[in-house]
């Protein structure tokens, strides 16, 4: 199991967390997924190392912007 953590700005409610985790959740190989809007952190496991690239698009598509922490 990769763990992988990223810094998320523009959340402050529990509909952003969900947002965000519905959009991230959907990536192929993700196991869980587990952001807060209070702290900005989202932390994402999965199967095999994910695609920074492609979790930080699905975080855009959510209406967020992210970064590798």
């Amino acid at each position: 199991m990769t763990t992988t953590t990223y810094q998320v700005t523009g959340m402050s409610c529990a509909h952003c967390e969900r947002a965000v985790t519905q959009e991230v959740s959907d990536l192929a190989g993700v196991a869980s997924v587990d952001v807060s809007a209070e702290t900005g952190r989202l932390v994402v496991e999965s199967a095999e190392p994910l695609d920074d690239a492609a979790v930080i698009a699905a975080v855009d598509e959510a209406g967020y912007a992210a970064t590798r922490a």
